[in-house]
């Protein structure tokens, strides 16, 4: 058991999944649970489709939520305040780590529901805050 009663297996199905789901989309994965001093990232990933439009490639901090329903309440809605905040202290370290400061940086939350026996559920919610 992980953290929260979460099983690890669930979470690490819904991170391979999300990271399957926005390569398919021309994203690059540079980092999967990122850790530093600020707490954790399940992942971060270079979109670099934003080039054209903001002038610059994109840094995008992404939570991934998995749950193996919905019947109470969406996965994403488990990014709470607290959460956001810890997301965008971790964004600064490894901006700063990386010396990427000059990339455009977003926050995305990819919030999957498996449930047993059927197709997994994947809702991508990009620029969620």
């Amino acid at each position: 058991m992980a953290l929260f009663g979460r099983p690890r297996p669930l979470g690490q199905r819904g991170e391979r999944l999300a990271r399957r789901f926005l390569r398919r989309r021309g994203m690059k994965i540079l980092a999967a649970n990122y850790r530093c001093p600020a707490g954790e990232a399940d992942l971060i990933v270079l979109d670099p489709s934003t080039r054209k439009e903001l002038g610059a490639e994109t840094i995008v901090v992404v939570e991934v939520k998995t749950r193996s329903s919905d019947e109470y309440t969406d996965p994403e809605a488990a990014v709470n305040t607290a959460k956001r905040r810890r997301m965008k202290k971790v964004a600064e370290t490894y901006l700063t780590e990386k010396r990427a400061e000059d990339y455009n940086l977003r926050f995305d939350i990819v919030a999957i529901v498996l449930r047993e026996g059927e197709k997994p559920e994947i809702k991508y919610i990009p620029g969620a805050f």
